[in-house]
């Protein structure tokens, strides 16, 4: 049962990590990145000091300033800056397809830094699943975006983020880390910010668009601790490519994207590398 309801909620955070992404999308259409940011991110540290207060816990965890935290949030600015940048700037599509790469990343992460053995067929799945972000990307080529940059950045910000994770206390809580995580948004739209400038005030369709973002943000990332934390991850862990067919549907039913050829077949690449890692890691 446990791994069931793990899947569930996987699935249900990237149902809700896209629509986020559409509700960031649609307001940088009219507002500056690191406004979104800032707004959204303040959104969410209200809302996880809340819970985290119901719950007999303090918003802030001494942990917080361990070399490990450390290095999370610094990983978290950088992939959310990133990819938010990204999906402003590119299709959603093509920027959720880039992201579908984390894990890899991750799987090579741990061998560098935690010393895990990989064998050859998971070393051939992760670099074609590399081979499939440049499909997406298509460097030297015509239909080369360079602001698609932004998402490999911001995948590999996500993959420091999820290695840097697992040195986290045990006594700290989702509502604890999802707090941090938002507070690292308000870091990362400053820095934007104070970069590019052009502040403005919202307009009531933009406060609705952040309201919105913030509250199915806090969902997604409640559900996405709760899923690493229920039965086998090797199990649940590849729910997560869900979020590259929600990211399509919106793409296409929202914004008009129309995913090439070169982009559908990447991601298929990235998919299937992706979970062929992941049953391996469950046979081994």
């Amino acid at each position: 049962m446990g791994t069931l309801r793990g899947s569930l909620l996987m699935v249900l955070a990237m149902a809700a990590f896209a629509l986020e992404d559409m509700f960031v999308k649609s307001a940088a259409a009219s507002l500056p990145v690191g406004l979104i940011l800032i707004l959204f991110g303040l959104g969410g540290m209200a809302v996880f000091a809340a819970m985290a207060r119901a719950q007999g816990h303090a918003p802030w965890h001494p942990g917080f300033g361990t070399r490990p935290m450390l290095l999370r949030s610094l990983a978290e600015v950088a992939g959310r800056l990133c990819y938010t940048l990204a999906i402003a700037l590119t299709p959603l599509s093509s920027a959720s397809a880039i992201l579908q790469a984390t894990p890899l990343v991750v799987a090579a992460g741990a061998v560098v830094f935690f010393g895990e053995t990989v064998g050859w067929r998971r070393w051939l799945a992760i670099g074609l699943g590399f081979a499939g972000v440049l499909l997406i990307l298509r460097p030297g080529l015509s239909g080369f975006e360079a602001a698609s940059l932004f998402a490999v950045a911001g995948t590999l910000g996500f993959a420091g983020r999820d290695l840097a994770t697992r040195a986290a206390p045990k006594d700290m809580s989702n509502n604890q880390l999802g707090f941090l995580g938002f507070a690292m948004l308000v870091v990362a739209g400053s820095i934007a910010l104070g970069w590019t400038g052009g502040a403005v005030w919202p307009a009531p369709r933009n406060w609705l668009e952040i309201a919105a973002a913030t509250v199915v943000g806090v969902v997604a990332y409640n559900a996405l601790s709760g899923a690493m934390r229920a039965g086998e991850i090797s199990v649940i862990a590849p729910f997560r490519y869900t979020r590259l067919v929600f990211a399509m549907v919106l793409g296409v039913l929202v914004f008009g994207e129309r995913p090439d050829t070169l982009t559908l077949i990447g991601s298929a690449v990235i998919v299937g590398s992706g979970v062929f890692t992941l049953l391996r890691s469950r046979k081994a």
